[in-house]
């Protein structure tokens, strides 16, 4: 199938429309955990530890099983703008 007939194909699924341009930028936005994991450049098995996240809850996360719910997502965003910091705290307890 070409870019072309999937898209023809995706716009004329009544039950399940494509977002528009406009949808997609009001849409909230979910901290992607592989990204910042790679962006540390850590193993899954490093950041599990570094960021006391199971390491199984980490790779549902990453695999799509499962997502982060509301604090977990709060926490990643944590983890993303401050890493070494998040870190530390995590250390200090």
């Amino acid at each position: 199938m070409t870019d072309e007939e999937a898209e023809a194909n995706a716009l004329a699924d009544p039950d399940n429309p494509p977002m528009t341009a406009e949808q997609l930028r009001a849409a909230p936005r979910m901290p992607q955990v592989k990204v910042i994991r790679r962006a540390l450049r850590l193993t899954q098995e490093e950041f599990s530890a570094r960021y006391k996240i199971p390491l199984g809850t980490l790779r549902d996360w990453e695999q799509g099983r499962s997502e982060p719910d509301q604090p977990a997502r709060a926490y990643l965003k944590v983890i993303a703008v401050d890493p070494e910091g998040t870190a530390k705290a995590l250390v200090a307890q």
